[in-house]
């Protein structure tokens, strides 16, 4: 085994003893399947939270460039 500098020993270490856990993927279909109006709702959902604040921020763009040229 070569002789590594310390601080390459110091790294060696943690990277012997790092485990990947495991993906849980299952072929099954779902227990309790989702309805239609529950996938609409999280689907919205999604949409307004990212769409949101960013129309809020481009709304007040205007604003944001007058008071930052100062």
């Amino acid at each position: 085994m070569p002789k590594l500098p310390p601080t390459l020993r110091l790294l060696q270490a943690p990277l012997r003893c790092w485990a990947v856990p495991k993906m849980h993927v299952s072929a099954k279909p779902a227990r309790t399947p989702t309805s239609p109006a529950e996938q609409a709702v999280g689907l919205s959902m999604m949409f307004v939270s990212f769409l949101v604040p960013a129309g809020w921020v481009l709304s007040h763009l205007e604003s944001y460039k007058r008071s930052s040229t100062a």
